[in-house]
Parts: C-alpha cells; sequence; structure tokens
C-alpha cells in the first residue's frame, strides 16, 4: 500500500496520486483490475495448488505414499548414492563445458538464450495486440520502442557495402568472404522485418519474395526474386534485390533501384488509398513505407558513389524532412558523411546540433564528428612543443575534451584513424563502441581526417597522452549458469567421493540429515566391500 505522505507529496508537487500508486490514470478499472491479476496471477496458482493438494489428500492417500517413499529411501544402499551424486556430477560437468564453450563463441549463455526465447513468451512476458494510433496503449509501446532503441547494442551499418558490386568484388580477388554468417543472418533478419508483412499472402509476388528473403543461398535468392518479377512486373522489392545482390557496378546497382523506386512509389500510393480499411492494410502501408525509403537511400548511396554528391545531399535531406520517425536507419549519418566530403561544414554544425543530443543514442560517426570540427579551429597550428610552454588556448581546450569525449565513447577508432591497425571491409552490422563501429566508420570518414590538417597529429598527442591508457573496454562477465554449473558439478563430485571414502562418517551426516539410517551402512556390505577391493588392489594395500 502507498504511504499517504508520499500521496499528499504528490498532490503537492501537481502528480497526479495513480502515478504513484503504480497506476496508469488513463486505464478503466477493468484494465487496472486486470494488471492486478495479472500481477498476482503467480501468487493465485500456488494458493490454489496448495488447496487442491490438501482437499485431495485422502483419495490420493497423500500421506501413505510419502510414508511409501520414505521407506524406499530409507532401504536404498550407500551404492545408489555414490553412483546417484557420481552420474550427477558427470552431467553438471558436460553441460558446464558446453556452457563455457558456448559462451566464448557466441557471447552468451545457451540456458538464458533458450529460456527467454522459449519460456518467456509461454509464461506470458509478450503480448501481441493491435491499438488504435491515438490510443494510449499505442502512446505506450511507442515510448517503449524508443527506450529499446536507445539500448540496442547490435545495429545496422548506415553506410553499409553493396553486397554484388563490392562485396563480391573483394571475393573474386581473394577467394574470401568478407561478411560473416552471423552478419548476414542479422541482415536476413533485417529484410524480413523491413520487406514483408502479414498480407504478403495477398499478393503472390511477394509470397516468393517473403520466402526469397529467408534463403541462405545468394543464387537461391536472385532466381526467387526473377519468379517474383514473372509474377508481377512492379514487384519493388524483387528489384531491390537483384540491386543488391546482382548487380556487379554502382551503375548496374543504381538503375535497378530507379526501376524499383518507380514500382515502390506506385504501390505506396496505393497503399495510402486503403491504409484506413483495416489494420491489415495499415500494416501493409508500414512495409511499403520501409521500402520506399531504403530505396531512396541506396539511391542517395549511389549517386554519393558515384560522385554526384549534391544530389546524394538533397535526397537525404528530402528524407528526413518526409519521414522523420524513421531514424533506425540513420540517414543523418549519412548525410554527415555526405557533407563532410562537400567540405560544408557549417552545414555538418547544423546537422550535430540537431542530433547530438543526450536522450538520443550516440554514435562514433556523430562523437568524432564534433571532435573534428572542433579540431578543425586550431590543428594547422597546433604544436605540442608549443602548447607545453604557453598552455592550451581557448579553443584547443575545447577541441581537447571533444577528442576526450570521442574516445570515451568509442576507444577503438583512434588506432584506425592512425593507421596503427589495419583496415578491412565494414560489416553490415556494428556493435555501438565496439570495434565493428570503429572500422565501419573510419573506413567512410579517414579521408576527411586527413583532408584537415594537423586533425591525425593533435588526435595522435590527445588520445595517446590520456585515454590510451584510461580506456579500458570492458570485458563480458561470466553467466550465471556458468558459475551455477561449476559449483553444483564440484559439490556433487566431492559428496561421491567422501560416500566412497569415508561410508561411516557420510552415514552419520546423512542419518542427521534424516535421509536414511546408519544401520543400513552397516547391513549393506559396502564397507567390507570397500575393504575387499582394497586388499585386491596392490596399489591400495598399505606398507
Amino acid at each position: 500500500m502507498a504511504d499517504p505522505g508520499c500521496l499528499a507529496e504528490a498532490e503537492a508537487a501537481g502528480t497526479c496520486p495513480a502515478l504513484v500508486l503504480g497506476l496508469n490514470p488513463t486505464l478503466g478499472w477493468r484494465e487496472r483490475l486486470r494488471a492486478r491479476l495479472a500481477g498476482t496471477g503467480a501468487s493465485l496458482w500456488f494458493v490454489a495448488g496448495l488447496g487442491l493438494l490438501y482437499a485431495l489428500r485422502i483419495p490420493l492417500r497423500l500421506c501413505e505414499n510419502l510414508a511409501a517413499v520414505t521407506v524406499f529411501l530409507n532401504s536404498l544402499t550407500p551404492k545408489f548414492y555414490v553412483a546417484l551424486t557420481g552420474t550427477s556430477s558427470l552431467i553438471s560437468g558436460l553441460i558446464f563445458i558446453f556452457e563455457w564453450w558456448y559462451f566464448h563463441k557466441h557471447g552468451t549463455s545457451f540456458i538464458e538464450q533458450v529460456s527467454v526465447s522459449h519460456l518467456r513468451p509461454l509464461m506470458g512476458g509478450t503480448e501481441h495486440s493491435i491499438s488504435e494510433p491515438g490510443s494510449p496503449s499505442r502512446n505506450r509501446e511507442n515510448e517503449t520502442s524508443r527506450q529499446n532503441l536507445s539500448e540496442c547494442k547490435v545495429w545496422r551499418n548506415p553506410l553499409n557495402l553493396f553486397r554484388g558490386a563490392e562485396y563480391r568484388r573483394y571475393t573474386w580477388v581473394t577467394g574470401k568472404e568478407p561478411l560473416t554468417y552471423y552478419d548476414m543472418n542479422l541482415s536476413a533478419q533485417d529484410h524480413q522485418t523491413f520487406f514483408t508483412c502479414d498480407t504478403d499472402f495477398l499478393r503472390p509476388s511477394d509470397t516468393v519474395m517473403q520466402k526469397a528473403w529467408r534463403e541462405r543461398n545468394p543464387p537461391a535468392r536472385i532466381k526467387a526474386a526473377y519468379q517474383a518479377l514473372e509474377l508481377n512486373n512492379n514487384c519493388a522489392t524483387a528489384y531491390v534485390l537483384l540491386a543488391e545482390e546482382e548487380a556487379t557496378t554502382i551503375v548496374d546497382a543504381e538503375r535497378l533501384f530507379k526501376q524499383a523506386l518507380k514500382a515502390g512509389e506506385t504501390i505506396y500510393r496505393q497503399s495510402q488509398q486503403c491504409q484506413h480499411q483495416s489494420p491489415q492494410h495499415e500494416a501493409q502501408l508500414r512495409r511499403d513505407t520501409n521500402v520506399l525509403v531504403y530505396i531512396k537511400r541506396r539511391l542517395a548511396m549511389c549517386a554519393r558513389k558515384l560522385g554526384r554528391i549534391r544530389e546524394a545531399v538533397k535526397v537525404m535531406r528530402d528524407l528526413m524532412k518526409e519521414f522523420p520517425p524513421l531514424t533506425v536507419l540513420n540517414i543523418h549519418e549519412n548525410l554527415l558523411e555526405s557533407l563532410l566530403e562537400l567540405q560544408a561544414y557549417a552545414d555538418v554544425q547544423a546537422v550535430l546540433a540537431k542530433y547530438d543530443d543526450i536522450s538520443l543514442p550516440k554514435s562514433a560517426a556523430i562523437c568524432y564528428t564534433a571532435a573534428l570540427l572542433k579540431t578543425r579551429t586550431v590543428s594547422d597550428k597546433f604544436s605540442p612543443e608549443t602548447a607545453s610552454k604557453r598552455g592550451l588556448s581557448t579553443a584547443e581546450i575545447n577541441a581537447v575534451e571533444a577528442i576526450h569525449r570521442a574516445v570515451e565513447f568509442n576507444p577503438h577508432v583512434p588506432k584506425y584513424l592512425l593507421e596503427m591497425k589495419s583496415l578491412i571491409l565494414p560489416p553490415e552490422h556494428i556493435l555501438k563502441r565496439g570495434d565493428s563501429e570503429a572500422i565501419a566508420y573510419a573506413f567512410s570518414h579517414l579521408q576527411h581526417w586527413k583532408r584537415i590538417e594537423g586533425a591525425l597529429n593533435l588526435l595522435q598527442c590527445t588520445w595517446e597522452g590520456t585515454f590510451h591508457h584510461v580506456s579500458v573496454y570492458p570485458k563480458k562477465e561470466l553467466p550465471l549458469f556458468i558459475h551455477f554449473t561449476a559449483g553444483f558439478c564440484s559439490s556433487t563430485a566431492v559428496i561421491a567421493v567422501l560416500t566412497h571414502q569415508l561410508p561411516e562418517i557420510m552415514g552419520i551426516v546423512k542419518a542427521v540429515l534424516g535421509f536414511w539410517h546408519p544401520q543400513l551402512w552397516a547391513s549393506s556390505g559396502f564397507e567390507e566391500n570397500t575393504q575387499d577391493s582394497k586388499s585386491e588392489d596392490p596399489g591400495l594395500s598399505s606398507d
């Protein structure tokens, strides 16, 4: 029950007392009752189970069965308990080895992953419902999605390359795959999220493309895309797949994306007209919107790679104005890189002022671009010797603090910018504040740091003098189940050894705990068999 003082303070501060009680004032009494029942559901089930057992104690003969189980446990010999503890130790040891291997390979616990993925939905951890656009539940869903977005660690690389026109060229030259299976699997999940919906069965071409996005083999995906085009010549997602994976040059990719744009705009206009007919049509509009934004963004990246930078900037600005909620694509990072290529530093500062906010997710692109702009004003005249004699000026202090902030966010970037570590092709997904994000940032922005005279010199002096030794990437802690299985394996092994070597003492311990009678240890002949085995073994005989 809430404290009356808390309610009084809430009323004095202008806060609704229902919020202090943990209730949503916008919900009706039915919703609030349902929320309270959901919170006490486990306790009610437990009490109901105890009451049922008490009511059925006579028909089920619980007392007699419990006495029979006690007699059975008391009749067990120590050999059984040695075998039981030894087998438990062996099984828990195997589970411990598997958990250790799985953690070092995948970075997570297998048991925890299975529990979250399969047991949590069965226990009511997730709810699926369709809400009205202006309803309170929809507002709560949007707030939750924003919180999950800020807490997300693995992001799609906004500057990811084209698979056919760029990644595959690397494979042709070196014979090696530039992308890992895990990375491509995440991309497949993104494609299914962006390009599919529940109404795909209404369009035969979309049904084929739904299967195509799940295919692992690239030739099979390309073949499925052509099958979708045979069914519907205006299938935008089929052109997207061909542009991403079959096109061998950026020019070919741009041509296919333009065909996709023409088809995508037609479908988008049709979905807009039918969006209010049913929730399914709303889901279809969201899917068609994702397809259209993705196509325009990739067309802007094609224009950037082909040297038409101002055209790319215009397309990106229009996208950010027309579809501001789609921040998950991080189009502003594409815009920052293009503006840096144009050396439009005032426009870069304007974009940073909008997105370099404490309430938005940070990235290496935002932090290091802000540091680059501060460094640009002082780097051409900066000298470590002069600064040590006269001290740092205000502009130099601001630049150094900006570099400190960037290095604190991701300490892996300076090694790639200073070419202390060799660059590789960036992945399609990055881990925030990790090495993959540093690779992706340096791959696209190294040229901008080299263009500004003295910027890398100031970065090297600042980074080596301060955060090179301070910033340590945190190590991942071992999961709980690894500690549990290791302790269980060790404890059962110790019990098995003690039971085998010291049967009399363990018999007294077990008698105290109430598991069996100590007379059974003498009557079982276990001690005699142990002595006989020691006399038969020359290595165990006494001198």
